[in-house]
């Protein structure tokens, strides 16, 4: 079944969900799916697929990207993260999990923090910024360099998206994401994290997501061989296992066994 597409509008900024609904007898916990500076629902498309199966699955569309009007004001990851929060409530669920990818991860945590009573758990996938590139261009180097490693596909939708963001909206953003505290607001989260990447993820590299995973309370660090930053997108059974098998059901036992099975085979440090 396709996901319903719906908008709706809090702070003043307008959002766009795609909702795929809780199949019949399914007690899993709800995941909202939240993407990176730039994108849209798109490139989160075949994870969203993947856990469809198992439980409610909602995409979000952020304001000012996917070709959603630019919200008034400029705002910052904290005015946006909780924003996402209140629409995280609106969905009406007791727990979500929050799955960003990118600068996803920075909304989902100011999320998480603002509504605690509503997230289960934060995933953080490809999570930046890295201290290596904590500057506008050493990210432009960084996420040229990852273009050399992704499928035709995904450079396809990644620069049609950046495309339909505008770069002067990017940029704006980017600096939002550069100054974000990260590993601090990491830190003070009271949900458990899980932070994916994939090995070859020149964005995000695996001692940046070690220092993250060890700021926070309780964490948990997965990687997937071979794979670059978009690895929700060119990995999509491994990110899902690696979600169901670290985070608290109620997750199907025979889901969560082969979820299991999929993770050993991933490289995994706790």
């Amino acid at each position: 079944m396709s996901p319903s597409r719906r908008r709706i509008v809090i702070d003043g900024m307008t959002f766009g969900l795609w909702d795929s609904p809780r199949p019949p007898g399914a007690e899993s916990p709800t995941v909202a799916l939240v993407h990176g500076i730039g994108m849209s629902h798109r490139y989160l498309s075949r994870l969203h697929a993947q856990l469809a199966d198992l439980t409610r699955v909602v995409s979000v569309d952020l304001p000012g990207f996917a070709g959603l009007p630019k919200p008034s004001g400029n705002p910052d990851v904290l005015r946006m993260g909780r924003a996402l929060a209140e629409l995280i409530a609106v969905l009406g669920e007791e727990r979500v999990i929050v799955v960003g990818h990118s600068m996803g991860v920075q909304w989902a945590a100011e999320a998480a923090l603002h509504r605690p009573d509503r997230v289960q758990a934060v995933v953080a996938i490809g999570p930046v910024v890295d201290q290596r590139h904590r500057s506008l261009v050493a990210q432009a180097r960084a996420l040229a360099l990852d273009t050399l490693g992704e499928t035709p596909l995904i450079n396809l939708i990644v620069f049609s998206d950046y495309l339909r963001c505008g770069i002067r909206w990017y940029l704006k953003q980017a600096r939002h994401m550069i100054e974000h505290p990260t590993e601090q607001r990491y830190a003070e989260l009271t949900r458990p994290v899980l932070v994916i990447r994939g090995s070859d993820d020149p964005i995000a590299g695996r001692e940046w997501c070690r220092r993250l995973r060890d700021s926070a309370r309780t964490a948990r660090l997965v990687e997937v061989p071979g794979r670059h930053h978009v690895v929700q997108h060119s990995a999509p059974h491994a990110v899902a296992a690696a979600i169901v098998a670290n985070t608290e059901g109620p997750w199907p036992p025979s889901v969560r066994s082969s979820a299991a099975q999929r993770r050993r085979s991933a490289s995994s440090a706790y």
